[in-house]
């Protein structure tokens, strides 16, 4: 075994060359000249004097005790490699440090830890556990330089798998981390003493620079003995850290760009709602109570129309600054419209709520903006699970309160502060307020909110004639409120209809069911979309064929279902018919027309005609008599328009 020892010593040491100017050719100490950087070619046995000077000098210089454990190891290759296999996973760390690294092992394994990382903390983490299973790293650290505070923010990451946090100002100019990140080059220190961890194992410490795109983002530390010739490499992966901390502020202030209103600093619409829903689902997992306040600003387009839209957005972050003044950490505020600023007030009941939303009317009216004064709000309040559990139903109704809330204006100088709870569905503003969040929002909603009003219609218990006038009164206000050229039209008809039945001396109860039929003449105009019946012009065909529809809808969709209105069905259906049969929707032909529905078509056309309309006025009762008796006969029964004639100057002209 000596003699085995002895010749690959004698194979490993530099030979001089031949006589014949040859140099060795045996295999193994081409690998190892292969290792050896070129100043390490020639090395020759010493005298101690010049060794101990050579090591003072090195213990001066970090880098070249780096370049020593190089030399070491190749001149002790061969006591390595005879140390038997079987035992190596008991070797010393100092040892299995100086294992020859497999790069391309390295680099599979640096691909799969960062691979789907999306968080720094991440990374870091990824980062440590392959410095200390594939480099025997004693501590890996991350510095991320914070700008406000001016300061780097270290977390540390020991081989057992603690971390310890600490902070360093950059005012430190004597810390080797300052020092790495103000000069941006790497540093070496012999000992990690600056880091002031307790019972981190003593070790070299070698500092990186984490520079990105748009400057340094902080530095990594790495604790280790020696580097050898992996600074490269490390350097490498501090680089691409500091570019993932760059992608990473990328995206959140895309994120934040994107659900982040310009104006008031506040969640935009889709920002708002995203929010929404995880905190609704929040409490809905803890069971616990949410809600919702929506302010609105008073007079706002007069504010733009009369002042300036500059005013009007001063008016409007004013009222955002106040809001982000007065509300929790855990509450989050958004710009749900162009001036309506809605809160969502996690794990808060009505009342919390109402107490937060006085406060801020409050504020608000301590605040005078020039030639405005102070800053008046509509509020509204919904709260979940109490008013609804759907995210879109909860929102509706908070809006409808805040509807409410303006009409019912100012109250000893302060906003009303309506809650969804707090009124009856059937009251007559709450039914108008509900109409006009329809009208709004149709294009988003479509006909499902309408049904959700003719749910609550037809599930009402009617327990008298006066109740059921109360509701078919107050569905037909709701009804006409979606369009503002048409308001009080059906509460018009019906009394022009009741007028022109009793004229022609119809029996009481049929007076009276043609009086509640008109007032409901129009109801199916619930399910027609808001861009056609709010259409200031001509409709187009294809509009036209979809405003027909109305009388089929409020007579199948609203009269059907209920037992108490279903004799109105053709009074509804066919208000619509002409006498010569060019009406809609079956072209029924004289006769045929049932007479209530005759009666309630030419009270609708009076009041069609004197009513102003977007593309003209009103017409004189004279003008609208004249078109009445132009179309008697064929348009309308003919007895009918000449008794409605008669008695048209005895009604009010007002409409």
């Amino acid at each position: 075994m000596s003699e085995n020892k002895e010749k690959i010593t004698e194979q490993v040491k530099p030979k001089s060359p031949s006589k014949t100017g040859k140099t060795a050719t045996n295999p193994l100490s081409k690998t190892l000249n292969s290792l050896k950087k070129p100043e390490f070619k020639n090395i020759q046995p010493v005298e101690t004097e010049k060794k101990q000077k050579q090591e003072e000098k090195r213990a001066s210089n970090p880098i070249a005790s780096q370049t020593s454990s190089i030399v070491a190891r190749i001149n002790n290759f061969n006591t390595n490699k005879t140390s038997n296999r079987m035992y190596a996973g008991y070797m010393n760390n100092a040892a299995s440090s100086h294992r020859v690294v497999d790069y391309s092992d390295l680099v599979y394994s640096l691909n799969t830890a960062l691979e789907g990382k999306a968080t720094i903390h991440e990374l870091f983490a990824a980062v440590h556990e392959l410095f200390t299973e594939k480099l025997r790293s004693v501590f890996t650290a991350f510095g991320v330089f914070h700008e406000q505070s001016k300061c780097i923010n270290i977390k540390l990451f020991n081989s057992m798998g603690s971390t310890y946090s600490s902070k360093l100002m950059l005012s430190d100019d004597a810390n080797p981390i300052i020092q790495c990140f103000k000069n941006n080059s790497i540093t070496v220190q012999d000992n990690n003493k600056f880091l002031n961890i307790p019972y981190l194992p003593a070790s070299a410490a070698y500092i990186f620079p984490l520079n990105s795109i748009n400057g340094c983002k902080g530095v990594m530390v790495v604790g280790k003995d020696s580097l050898e010739n992996h600074i490269g490499l490390f350097s490498f992966i501090a680089n691409y850290c500091a570019l993932f901390m760059q992608n990473v502020e990328l995206l959140e202030q895309t994120n934040k760009f994107a659900n982040t209103d310009t104006l008031t600093g506040l969640y935009t619409h889709r920002g708002f709602q995203e929010v929404l829903a995880a905190e609704l689902k929040k409490a809905e997992e803890n069971e616990t109570n949410l809600s919702i306040i929506m302010l609105d600003v008073n007079n706002i387009s007069k504010i733009n129309r009369e002042l300036g839209h500059v005013k009007g957005d001063e008016v409007i972050k004013l009222l955002a600054e106040k809001v982000k003044q007065n509300i929790r950490s855990t509450d989050k505020a958004g710009r749900y419209g162009g001036d309506e600023i809605a809160i969502i007030l996690p794990d808060t009941s009505t009342a919390d709520a109402k107490y937060l939303a006085e406060y801020i009317t409050y504020c608000l009216s301590c605040c005078f903006v020039d030639d405005v004064g102070p800053v008046k709000v509509a509020v509204g309040i919904a709260t979940y699970p109490e008013c609804s559990k759907d995210q879109e139903k909860l929102l509706i109704l908070a809006e409808q309160a805040m509807y409410i809330s303006q009409a019912k204006g100012y109250k000893e100088g302060m906003s009303a502060i309506i809650s969804s709870a707090d009124y009856n569905f059937w009251d007559d503003e709450a039914l108008n307020s509900f109409a006009e969040v329809v009208a709004k929002r149709h294009s988003q909603l479509g006909i499902d909110f309408g049904e959700e009003l003719l749910h609550k219609f037809n599930n009402e218990q009617i327990v008298s004639h006066n109740h059921l006038m109360e509701l078919a009164n107050s569905l037909a206000g709701a009804i006409d409120a979606k369009d503002p050229y048409t308001k009080g039209h059906s509460t018009s008809v019906s009394r022009y209809s009741e007028a022109l039945a009793r004229a022609i001396n119809l029996p009481e109860d049929e007076v009276e069911r043609i009086k509640l039929g008109a007032l409901l003449h129009d109801v199916g105009k619930i399910g027609i979309p808001e861009s056609v019946l709010k259409k200031p012009g001509k409709l187009e065909e294809d509009e036209w064929e979809i405003m027909k529809q109305h009388p089929v809808i409020g007579a199948e969709k609203v009269l059907a279902p209920n037992d108490a209105l279903r004799d109105l069905i053709p009074i509804v259906k066919y208000h619509h018919e002409h006498v010569d049969g060019s009406g809609y929707p079956e072209q029924l032909k004289g006769e045929k027309i049932p007479l209530a529905a005759r009666i309630v078509a030419v009270a609708d056309t009076f009041h069609a005609l004197i009513s102003d309309r977007p593309y003209r006025k009103g017409m004189s009762v004279e003008k609208a008599c004249e078109i009445l008796k132009d179309g008697a006969g064929k348009f309308w029964d003919t007895d009918l328009v000449r008794q409605f004639i008669a008695i048209a100057p005895s009604l009010s002209t007002s409409v």
